[in-house]
């Protein structure tokens, strides 16, 4: 636990479910300063699956509320952002059912082909949900259970996303948010109502998925579990997706890009448009505020290249420049490009080629892939010049900050203010008290004060060679691995 002086005004707590771990941020609603943080792990199958038991994300709140002392006990209210996309089943005592599937988990990749067909296309998905689902989406790996656990998916009198559970675990009631059900798969982004032709295609009933509350809802109040250090009747956020969260977080006006660099790696803007693209690349997602968040993730960023480091034997930071080898860190399947069966693929190695220049390239693949999206994510007439906000786990290692400028060309500014997708939530509880937008309050609080660093000229010739070898590749890359 860590402590800051004496607040100026009510407390509120805003929480971060991602995937490895939960973080707490105990915040005076007016200053925005941190009065108090605290954090503790949950676990992550190992193998090629990746699921995580439920029970652990709310252990881990305890735990991590816990460590927060007696300022988590004075907040007047609570809003959670998690992890998007995974699936938790629940039965009719509201118990898992099994474990969780996450976002990361790609094995619904033929249900998604197959839904896509289903439904008519990847155009009428992206006008009726906003985004063409790939095995990240929730509706897939609904199906995938339906189809290969069906006494599981009989057992489910409850759906909800990660964060979604953990509000009802707060407040009893089942509720979810826009932000967050708009990457389901099932709710519709036109009509912002969930798509029962499309439940009915894949065999879930609307009774068993939670009410969508509004923008600045009290979804309820804590009740009185005996288990965390809130006093009853403290007030609950509907609570959002970690993108969103982060957005709220950041504070962000339309048209202000964003990458973020942590164990997927994505990039996004605020916009006022709904977004629709059939290609599949972008995701049209749903802000928490009324508008919308059109997003492109990579399921490999930081965790990749943090393996190529550990094979090779080196600190993240020990790049070297030069030389023409070319690494596409696929290394869990990928979702932008939408390869998940890929496998990462090296070209170009040499006799002169270096460690250090292959970590490089490793840096310079992850990077490449979510440039790549960034102009399908930005409005037509968003400021192409403006600096790109840098942010997540990656965001202060040099290594991505220079790959990030050389590949760009554009200035990139490192916000100061770190969890901001707790630094987000705790925003959205705060306007809960004051009846404000969570973003004003994000700005007021400053959270993306930080250096700009100056735009470099753009490295035309190593984009080049990467997508040219992307595009080679490509039969490798769609190819099932042996033995599946």
């Amino acid at each position: 636990m860590s402590s800051a002086p004496t607040a100026q005004g009510p407390l509120v707590v805003g929480v971060d479910s991602s995937t490895q771990s939960t973080k707490v941020l105990v915040v005076d609603a007016p200053t925005g300063r941190v009065v108090a943080r605290g954090q503790a792990p949950h676990r992550v199958s190992a193998g090629e699956h990746r699921e995580s038991d439920p029970q652990e994300w709310w252990d881990a709140l305890c735990a991590a509320l816990e460590q927060c002392g007696q300022a988590a006990r004075e907040a007047s209210a609570v809003s959670i952002g998690g992890q998007q996309h995974g699936l938790v089943t629940l039965d009719k005592d509201g118990c898992p059912v099994r474990p969780a599937l996450l976002w990361n988990d790609v094995r619904s990749a033929p249900q998604a082909r197959s839904l896509v067909e289903r439904l008519g296309g990847p155009k009428v998905w992206a006008d009726r949900v906003g985004s063409v689902p790939g095995p990240s989406f929730t509706v897939t790996k609904w199906a995938w259970l339906a189809e290969h656990e069906p006494a599981a998916a009989r057992a489910t009198a409850a759906v909800r996303l990660p964060h979604d559970y953990l509000t009802e675990r707060l407040t009893g009631l089942g509720t979810t948010d826009r932000g967050d059900v708009s990457g389901t798969g099932w709710w519709a982004s036109g009509s912002e109502e969930y798509d029962e032709g499309i439940l009915d295609m894949v065999g879930l009933d609307p009774a068993l998925l939670p009410r969508v509350a509004r923008p600045g809802e009290i979804v309820g109040t804590v009740r009185d579990g005996g288990e965390l250090p809130f006093s009853k009747g403290t007030l609950v956020g509907p609570g959002t997706g970690d993108n969103a969260a982060a957005a709220l977080g950041l504070g962000l006006r339309p048209g202000t890009p964003v990458l973020s660099l942590g164990t997927s790696g994505t990039v996004y803007a605020v916009s006022e448009r709904r977004p629709a693209d059939p290609t599949g690349t972008v995701a049209g997602f749903a802000d928490a505020r009324g508008g919308w968040l059109p997003l492109a993730c990579t399921l490999n960023c930081t965790q990749a290249v943090d393996r190529v480091a550990e094979l090779l034997h080196l600190e993240r930071d020990a790049v070297e420049s030069g030389g023409t080898v070319t690494l596409l860190p696929y290394l869990d399947g990928e979702r932008t490009p939408n390869l998940p069966h890929s496998s990462g693929v090296l070209h170009g190695l040499r006799h002169d080629t270096t460690p250090g220049q292959l970590l490089q390239a490793a840096y310079d693949g992850a990077v490449h892939s979510l440039l790549g999206a960034l102009d399908l994510v930005l409005d037509a007439d968003a400021d192409r010049s403006a600096p790109l906000l840098l942010i997540g786990g990656g965001a202060r290692g040099k290594t991505w900050q220079h790959t990030v400028q050389r590949l760009s060309g554009r200035p990139v500014q490192v916000p100061e203010a770190q969890e901001l997708v707790a630094l987000g939530a705790a925003a959205q509880a705060a306007g809960l008290l004051t009846e404000e937008d969570p973003s004003a309050i994000a700005r007021r609080w400053d959270t993306a004060r930080g250096p700009v660093l100056d735009p470099v000229e753009r490295d035309e010739a190593a984009l080049s060679r990467i997508s040219g070898v992307l595009s080679d590749a490509a039969p490798l890359l769609d190819r099932a691995p042996q033995g599946e």
